[in-house]
């Protein structure tokens, strides 16, 4: 078995991986502040857990651009981690094997493992959450690039630039992210029209208020599905992916799924050439299948093909 480790922002996920991709004994705990203490908790964590039986190493999924070797040129929010090597530092700590992958990236490859991309061998995992990440998976292989950043599409611009403005004010961070693009930009709109029913952070209660007929969250609703579907017809010009998954907590509400399919059958529709390879090459939208447990999964997933070589 294997110990999995999803490293977010404000909380640390793990649990035990079968050779299946099997979670069990799931728990989580605060990310710490400092990494002194990050690393206090992670060998508490494994102590922990090798309790259980034989452990064959730890997987680890972290935010940031991260290089194969485990080197972490950022770490998202975690800035303590930038330009540390967490996979050399880790293994000396814990004594086992250690694989550090990106969260998006460790999220796209445990899809291929037990998910809903098991068939498909190219595909793009799109994950909407604070910002715009993603994972590219070609020929079965993450792609990474040649910094590590491959699959950083909320960097992508995709509306007309004011060069008044900082342009990436424009792009799918900012107008396709769940938090900005959805909850915010409908915070915004309320308090505009005097009103005080702000939805704060929550992405459900826009959706509900939309299907239920609510002008300003229908409206707001639509804007951000139509700048989702803009960056995937992006996409899928650049990468013929066979799939694309949707991931991210708004990808588990069907409503939300549903209306996103919606409109980028209607972009489609409305794009001469992308319209044509409809039902030909344009690879479909599903939801990610693993959704909470996929960064661990996918980064022990990593680990477990390296030592099988």
């Amino acid at each position: 078995m294997y110990i999995g480790i999803d490293i977010g922002g404000t909380t640390i996920k793990y649990g035990l991986v079968a050779d299946t991709g099997l979670v069990s004994n799931k728990h989580k705990i605060a990310t710490p502040t400092k990494k002194i203490d990050l690393y206090t908790v992670l060998k508490g964590i494994v102590s922990e857990l090798s309790q259980q039986g034989v452990v064959k190493g730890v997987g680890v999924s972290a935010p940031g651009i991260i290089q194969k070797d485990g080197f972490m040129t950022t770490g998202g929010a975690i800035t303590y981690l930038y330009g540390v090597n967490l996979k050399e530092e880790l293994e000396h700590l814990l004594n086992l094997p250690v694989r550090v992958e990106n969260d998006a990236n460790a999220a796209a490859i445990a899809e291929k493992w037990i998910g809903n991309a098991q068939d498909a061998s190219n595909y793009l995992c799109l994950v909407l959450g604070t910002g715009v990440g993603g994972g590219i998976i070609i020929n079965d292989q993450v792609y990474r690039g040649g910094h590590g950043m491959a699959g950083e599409f909320g960097y992508m611009l995709t509306q007309t630039l004011d060069w008044e403005r900082e342009i990436e004010d424009f792009s799918l961070n900012r107008t396709a992210s769940v938090i900005t693009g959805l909850c915010q930009r409908y915070n915004k709109e309320i308090l505009s029209n005097g009103q005080a029913n702000l939805a704060g952070d929550d992405a459900s209660y826009i959706i509900s208020l939309a299907l239920s007929g609510d002008t300003i969250a229908n409206k707001v609703l639509n804007d951000y599905t139509e700048a989702v579907s803009v960056g995937l017809l992006n996409l899928i010009g650049a990468f013929d992916p066979e799939i694309i998954l949707i991931g991210g907590g708004i990808s588990a509400n069907t409503d939300f799924f549903e209306k996103l399919v919606q409109t980028f059958d209607q972009l489609l529709r409305a794009h001469d050439s992308l319209n044509y390879l409809k039902n030909k090459t344009v690879g479909q939208l599903k939801p990610t299948k693993l959704r909470n447990d996929a960064g661990l999964i996918g980064a022990v997933y990593q680990l477990h093909l390296d030592l099988l070589k």
